[in-house]
């Protein structure tokens, strides 16, 4: 007589022998899961569209606002912002006395 013993790895399975094609429920789940995931893909992209018109219609308003505001003040002050001509004609710093 042998001194062998059977166990749980010697039962005989028969898994991995099946293939994931004579399951068509699984097919037609894996179908609707991609495409649910396509719908939302789809409906996020159509968002990030209408984010990017809004930012651009957005950008032009500012800018329009900017050409008044600039036009306005150059109306009032005679020619537009004057800036200093040529470097700083002081080259000293200024003094903290305490």
């Amino acid at each position: 007589m042998s001194d062998f013993r059977r166990g749980l790895r010697d039962i005989r399975t028969l898994t991995g022998r099946v293939a994931g094609a004579s399951h068509p429920y699984k097919a037609y789940l894996r179908i609707s899961h991609i495409e649910m995931e396509k719908a939302r893909k789809t409906r996020e992209s159509d968002a990030a569209r209408q984010r990017i018109v809004d930012i651009a219609s957005r950008l032009e308003e500012i800018e329009a606002e900017k050409q008044a505001l600039l036009l306005a003040m150059g109306e009032k002050s005679g020619g537009g912002i004057r800036l200093p001509a040529g470097p700083r004609r002081s080259t000293g710093g200024f003094k903290v006395r305490y």
